[in-house]
């Protein structure tokens, strides 16, 4: 089997911890870390012991090599549009980590540079692959809950942060930094749908240490299509679930490892209640309320794998089906560009000032 040749930008948290731990992981015969581009010197050294390849300190030193099927540019996110551009226009496949551009128009700068010299671009949305978004995918098309209504996805906990991913400057905040995968996942349920618009958006500084988000509140909505509503927020001390799907016949409650299910398998047994006007009444002619027993079937399961192991794997083998075999991107740059869009507009709708 032809092996995809990678080059990685960067020994970050991203770079080394997903990227690379899969690269170095028994789930990977397909794939060959050929160098390691970083720029503290420290980190060059131990990659070159962990991976056994060529480490260099600039991504620039790539230039002129045809060793290289595909550049993994897991840097400092300010840096991901500028150099996968550089990257592009020197002909290199790229695979650019969250988030995919700073606007819609770094995004779309991007791919026409990668159209214009003949090479693939495309960002890591690997939580759509993810096994526990994938479940709700079927159970949303099986029709098991119905018609959906309303779609809710929450990346929430209670934590501070005080790193360079709390800084405007460098294209951070909840909403750059783990925003991506729930609003790609909505997006997803959506369709990827071009009518879909910002509805409500609501970002605030709560417990970060710098000056931008760590509140972010946003709602989708698309014309004859369910509402969605989005939450990654740093002041949630009960994170209950990352899904949650309303449906006429019934609900979806799950979380990336189980997931719980209560629904009605047949309203028709069920006759349609006739309107009654005034009072209802209980057997001893006392006000009462609107009930009746609904006999609903109850599901739960534990969910097989996770996004950054298995969603990961079935990444990179979409990329090698596109950078080796040419066949056609699943998750495309438009589809990043459009996470990319939304997150604009939250931003457009919520300015925050700069301290920083």
């Amino acid at each position: 089997m032809q092996k995809m040749r990678i080059a990685i930008i960067g020994q970050g948290r991203s770079g080394r911890d997903i990227h690379g731990k899969f690269f170095l992981s028994s789930d990977n015969d397909f794939c060959q870390v050929v160098c390691i581009v970083e720029a503290d010197e420290a980190r060059r050294e131990k990659a070159k012991k962990e991976y056994g390849c060529e480490v260099v300190a600039s991504y620039t030193d790539l230039f002129g090599r045809d060793d290289i099927d595909l550049v993994v540019n897991a840097s400092y996110s300010e840096m991901h549009y500028p150099i996968t551009k550089d990257l592009l226009s020197h002909k290199f496949n790229v695979l650019v980590e969250k988030p995919f551009g700073r606007n819609y128009f770094e995004c779309m700068d991007l791919i026409k540079t990668a159209k214009d010299n003949g090479v693939i671009v495309t960002a890591f949305h690997q939580t759509l692959y993810a096994p526990s978004h994938l479940n709700a995918k079927e159970i949303i098309a099986s029709g098991k809950i119905g018609e959906v209504l309303q779609i809710s996805l929450k990346y929430s906990g209670f934590a501070r942060r005080w790193d360079w991913q709390t800084l405007q400057s460098s294209v951070a905040g909840s909403l750059y930094n783990s925003g991506p995968h729930p609003i790609g996942q909505a997006l997803d349920f959506l369709g990827f749908d071009d009518n879909t618009e910002v509805a409500f958006s609501s970002l605030k500084r709560v417990l970060t240490s710098g000056d931008a988000d760590d509140y972010g509140k946003v709602i989708l909505k698309t014309p004859n299509k369910p509402a969605v509503d989005i939450e990654v927020i740093s002041v949630d001390a009960y994170p209950e679930f990352v899904f949650k799907i309303y449906g006429s016949k019934g609900t979806l409650s799950s979380t990336n490892t189980e997931y719980k299910l209560k629904y009605i398998e047949d309203f028709s047994v069920y006759p349609e209640r006739p309107i009654i006007r005034g009072f209802l009444t209980n057997e001893e002619g006392n006000p009462d309320y609107c009930r009746e027993t609904l006999n609903f079937t109850e599901v739960s399961a534990k969910i097989e794998g996770d996004s950054f192991h298995k969603a990961v794997v079935d990444f990179y083998k979409m990329m090698y089906n596109s950078v080796i075999l040419g066949k056609p991107l699943e998750i495309t740059p438009e589809k990043a560009a459009k996470v990319i869009s939304v997150i604009e507009t939250c931003h457009a709708q919520n300015p925050m000032s700069v301290k920083f």
